[in-house]
C-alpha cells in the first residue's frame, strides 16, 4: 500500500485567495434583526410634543402632579418627563393618552385638539408607528399666576456640611 501511495505525487498547496472583502451595504437591503422600541420612548416623544403646544400648562392628573411636587420639596430624583402619558404598542401600532392641565385663557377643546394633532404628528415622524388613536384628557385649569411648584431655594434645606457661617 505505501507503494501505491508513492506513485501519486502529492500537489503542492494552492496559495489560497486573499479574503474577499464582505460587500458594502446598499440602502434598500434587508439586513436581519430586531428593533424594539419601549413603551416609555414613546410616552417621552408624546409629553414632549404636547408640551410644545401653546396652552398646555403642565402634564398629568393631580395625584400625580401632587406626588411630583413632594417630590421635589423632598429632593428626591427629578421630574418624570412622561408623567401623565401612557403608551400601549402593538405590531408597530400605537395608542397614546395623556392627561394635561391647561392655561386660563385658552379654548379647552383648541388645546386638547391641537395636542392630538401634535402628538400623532411627532410620535409618526420621529419613531415610525402609525398612531391609532389619542386620547386626551383635560384634568385641571392653570389659573394666572399659579405657577407650577418648584423646588424650595430655603438654606435650611441644604446638606448642613455645606452651609455657610
Amino acid at each position: 500500500m505505501s507503494d501505491a501511495l508513492a506513485e501519486h505525487p502529492v500537489p503542492e498547496p494552492v496559495p489560497a485567495d486573499p479574503p474577499a472583502e464582505p460587500p458594502a451595504y446598499t440602502p434598500g437591503a434587508t439586513v436581519k434583526g430586531r428593533i424594539k422600541v419601549a413603551d416609555e420612548v414613546v410616552e417621552k416623544v408624546a409629553a414632549l410634543a404636547a408640551l410644545e403646544v401653546a396652552g398646555v400648562a403642565d402634564m398629568g392628573g393631580d395625584l400625580a402632579r401632587a406626588f411630583e411636587s413632594v417630590r421635589d420639596r423632598i429632593g428626591i430624583g427629578s421630574r418624570r418627563a412622561n408623567q401623565g402619558v401612557s403608551a400601549q404598542i402593538q405590531d408597530r401600532q400605537v395608542a397614546v393618552s395623556l392627561t394635561i392641565v391647561v392655561e386660563y385663557g385658552h379654548v379647552v377643546m383648541e388645546v386638547a385638539s391641537e395636542v392630538k394633532t401634535n402628538v400623532a404628528r411627532n410620535v409618526s415622524r420621529m419613531l415610525g408607528m402609525r398612531v391609532m388613536e389619542v386620547n386626551v384628557t383635560v384634568d385641571d385649569v392653570r389659573m394666572p399666576g399659579e405657577a407650577r411648584p418648584a423646588p424650595t431655594d430655603d438654606p435650611a434645606d441644604e446638606d448642613p456640611g455645606s452651609a455657610s457661617p
